[in-house]
């Protein structure tokens, strides 16, 4: 075949698909943006529904998915492709994917059973793994949880990961007790440290008059009595109560002359 043979036959094809690929590029163009949009339209009903926010978010998610699968298979068939032979070939490179990628279908999974059992839904504070992750949880998606940390930062953590944790749900119930302890010295009182360490709570703006806030005495430690409390707030101030308290107890006890002893050790020098 002499070049200017080839050169006909490459125009040839040249015009022929041109117009489809140039189908295929605005069509991919053009039904990203509508998925978007629908996306975003979804969501909104699936709010205004009363659907639990979460729940919302993970729909939204699944159906992103499905429509752009379709919007594939459809520009597929723009190039002659025969979109059942095609369903079926991605079906089974699918399977072969999924079993390569088991990990993967099981934070799926294990998204399906958060939004089955909610053990916390979007807005919630909650401790992933007995303390190794704290946030409130911005997103529940299909395959990962995203939460935002007391210092602004995003952590996404797979939902595998997350059900396979212990899961602390510091603002499922609304209200929460916030656990303090104050160690004072032998020799203080016990009585007005209590009663410094009400008074300090009954001028927190956080702490709820119900129920009522108590002290006692948890512990004879071996350098300190320890008093403790726990005032309830909003679960949304928790943090807010927890660091008031720490600090204007400390502040009470200074003024009023009450220590907040160190571990300490005596020494007995035997002589011979």
């Amino acid at each position: 075949m002499d070049i200017a043979a080839m050169i006909e036959k490459g125009i040839n094809m040249g015009i022929e698909y041109a117009p489809k690929v140039l189908l295929a590029i605005i069509t991919l163009i053009i039904g990203f943006w509508i998925i978007k949009k629908i996306i975003h339209f979804s969501g909104k009903i699936f709010k205004s529904s009363g659907l639990d926010e979460s729940l919302s978010t993970f729909l939204a998610s699944i159906l992103s998915v499905v429509l752009k699968i379709m919007l594939i298979l459809s520009v597929a068939s723009t190039f002659g492709v025969d979109t059942t032979s095609f369903i079926a070939i991605f079906s089974a490179l699918m399977i072969g994917i999924g079993m390569a990628l088991n990990g993967t279908l099981a934070h799926a999974a294990a998204g399906v059973m958060l939004m089955i059992f909610k053990p916390f839904k979007v807005g919630d504070l909650v401790i992933i793994g007995g303390g190794a992750t704290t946030g409130t949880v911005e997103a529940i998606n299909a395959f990962n949880t995203t939460l935002k940390t007391l210092d602004n930062k995003r952590i996404i953590i797979a939902n595998s990961n997350v059900t396979g944790n212990d899961i602390t749900n510091i603002s499922g119930q609304g209200e929460v007790g916030v656990e303090l302890t104050y160690g004072i010295g032998y020799g203080d009182d016990i009585d007005k440290a209590r009663n410094i360490i009400l008074d300090v709570g009954k001028n927190c703006p956080y702490i709820l008059d119900h129920p009522t806030q108590g002290v006692v005495v948890s512990e004879l430690g071996d350098s300190s009595v320890n008093l403790a409390t726990r005032p309830f707030c909003k679960s949304e101030h928790y943090w807010d109560t927890l660091y008031y308290m720490q600090e204007n107890v400390k502040k009470a006890f200074d003024k009023q002359d009450i220590g907040i002893p160190y571990p300490t050790m005596d020494l007995n020098m035997i002589s011979k």
